[in-house]
């Protein structure tokens, strides 16, 4: 079976759909019968092929990237990542006898998807993600008025169409209340992400909102606000962010204005790879997002053992137990976050078994069984 895959961000580009494609090629690598063509950007002006195993292989297109921006993809590069993107999979296509076509986020991979089904009958699934989906997101509102009859055409002509969680699943809905769409959730690489005690700093408590982009859609200035409620009752209370973003500025400017510059610590891009020793090292996982679809993060945190502070979103309500392994907090209020984390930071035992519940919930989780999902829904459709 061949499958030509689309998804723009692939890393170091990119954030969690990035990295759940590579966990996903990853597992591809072991099925004998089955060969993907994956066709990304690249982080420079120049074409790479980057093969993995016997049967997979990462085509990397110009657009227009550099290693200064690789969080972050403006619309002037997804329109000219989907414009040669399309031409790429066309000569493909004349290449190779494809089985289906398979679009990470319905534009712009969606819709180069639809066209070689449109021009070729290769029929195709598209995973949703997260902004692709109409109301996901405040910065995309005029695009999303304008093109929500083309996402629903999309999705009405494909094959399937995928959520990673059930409530990425209801918001689609909302735009297309008779589509047909199922859940596949991402996975956990619970053999890199797990907990290391001897990391942690004794007398410290370290929370982490994980590996992600610094946007305001994630609700990281409501962290620092409960963190500054926070700092004289727990002097010892520290914030690792990791990421880059367009909201970091005005991150940082309110961390200088609440003085907490010794208490906030905003790491930069660190490399999938390196990610799991900031885990190891925190104590407590935050993810006070306004909107998430299956947060990677948050999976990542949960295998590392962490007990989950978070919003309503993002499968949270899915994956956290309330007062079992974390608790589920109110959107946009600091206050209500800063009691919840008082909660946990005040008492180490249930701080521990908060975080042993957490790992029992991942282990239940993996990218060999969300890979075998897919697998098996490319088989129905090819």
């Amino acid at each position: 079976m061949k499958i030509l895959f689309f998804n723009y961000e692939y890393p170091p580009l990119g954030g969690g759909a990035a990295n759940a494609t590579f966990f996903l090629l990853r597992e591809y690598v072991k099925i004998d019968d089955l060969e993907v063509d994956l066709i990304t950007s690249s982080i420079d002006g120049a074409y790479h092929l980057e093969k993995i195993g016997k049967n997979v292989r990462v085509h990397r297109l110009p657009i227009g990237k550099n290693e200064s921006n690789l969080h972050f993809q403006s619309q002037k590069e997804l329109i000219v990542y989907a414009w040669r993107a399309y031409f790429f999979a066309k000569k493909l296509v004349k290449r190779n006898k494809y089985d289906a076509t398979h679009s990470f986020f319905t534009v712009p991979c969606g819709a180069i998807s639809w066209a070689l089904w449109w021009q070729n009958k290769i029929p195709y699934i598209i995973s949703l993600r997260g902004s692709d989906v109409p109301g996901y997101s405040d910065r995309f509102g005029f695009i999303y008025r304008t093109i929500s009859f083309f996402i629903k055409h999309i999705w009405n002509k494909s094959a399937a169409v995928v959520a990673n969680s059930k409530g990425l699943k209801s918001l689609a809905h909302q735009t297309d209340s008779k589509q047909e769409i199922g859940v596949i959730y991402n996975g956990i690489d619970i053999e890199e992400f797990k907990a290391d005690n001897s990391r942690k700093e004794n007398g410290k408590i370290y929370l982490t909102i994980g590996a992600t982009r610094v946007t305001a859609r994630k609700g990281i200035n409501y962290l620092i606000e409960a963190v500054d409620l926070l700092k004289e009752k727990f002097p010892n209370i520290f914030v690792e962010i990791m990421g880059e973003g367009d909201a970091k500025d005005d991150l940082e400017n309110q961390t200088k204005k609440l003085g907490l510059e010794k208490k906030v610590k905003f790491l930069g891009r660190v490399p999938r790879e390196k990610t799991f020793s900031y885990y190891q090292k925190a104590d407590i996982f935050v993810l006070p997002s306004l909107n998430e679809g299956m947060s990677n993060a948050m999976l990542e945190a949960l295998s590392s053992g962490l007990p989950i502070v978070s919003t309503d979103t993002g499968g949270a309500d899915e994956l956290v137990k309330e007062g079992v392994n974390g608790y589920i907090v109110k959107m946009k209020d600091a206050r209500d976050l800063a009691e919840k984390l008082e909660k946990i930071i005040s008492n180490e035992e249930l701080r521990v078994r908060m975080g042993r519940e957490s790992r029992k919930i991942a282990e239940k989780m993996s990218w060999e069984k969300v890979a075998k999902q897919y697998v098996n829904l490319y088989r129905n459709v090819g």
